[in-house]
């Protein structure tokens, strides 16, 4: 790699490790360290291929979910991981405001399974489509579809201030901007 790529590839790292931790974060159920290996496999990957690759961030989040996917397909079947410390999250104004809701929201999606994590962070958090998605992951549409109704009625259920006729809006509700407003 010549040494205007590596301060290239430096520069980027800088810039959005942060972000990219974040999503790590929420693909992992808050498991930090498992986080910040898949972050980790995921840069060592880019850093290979730098001169080649058009769009650093797709990239790497393509690593990562592929990355993950791969972590809940070849995984043996063991008990979720929980954690006492939340990753840390943008201040807003009234920082208590929802404060609540956004860790009883992380409880409840860390006791959701790998896939139907995975499911609800790339379909809401990423706000990819489902076919989009269902790519990433090599299932149906409708494997996508089903899993994240499911998903999304068991966060109900495990935190009812959600209610049913309201949206998700786990971006919003974890304290992260949605894909399109990020800096």
């Amino acid at each position: 790699m010549a040494v205007s790529e590596e301060d290239e590839f430096g520069e980027f790292v800088a810039m959005r490790s942060t972000a990219l931790l974040r999503l790590a974060v929420l693909l992992t159920g808050g498991d930090r360290h498992a986080a910040e290996d898949l972050l980790q496999i995921a840069l060592m990957k880019a850093y290979g291929r730098w001169g080649r690759i058009e769009q650093p961030e797709a990239y790497i989040r393509q690593v990562m979910y592929r990355q993950q996917v791969n972590r809940w397909r070849l995984r043996r079947h063991r008990a979720e991981t929980s954690v006492s410390v939340l990753p840390d999250a943008p201040q807003t104004a009234d920082a208590a405001e929802g404060s609540e809701l956004r860790i009883a929201l992380w409880a409840a999606l860390g006791r959701l399974t790998q896939r139907q994590r995975t499911v609800l962070v790339l379909r809401y958090f990423e706000d990819l489509s489902e076919s989009e998605v269902a790519a990433l992951l090599g299932c149906a549409v409708g494997t996508v579809r089903s899993t994240a109704h499911r998903s999304l009625a068991k966060l109900r259920t495990m935190v009812p201030e959600l209610g049913p006729e309201e949206s998700l809006g786990q971006a919003q509700l974890l304290g992260y901007a949605p894909k399109g407003v990020r800096g």
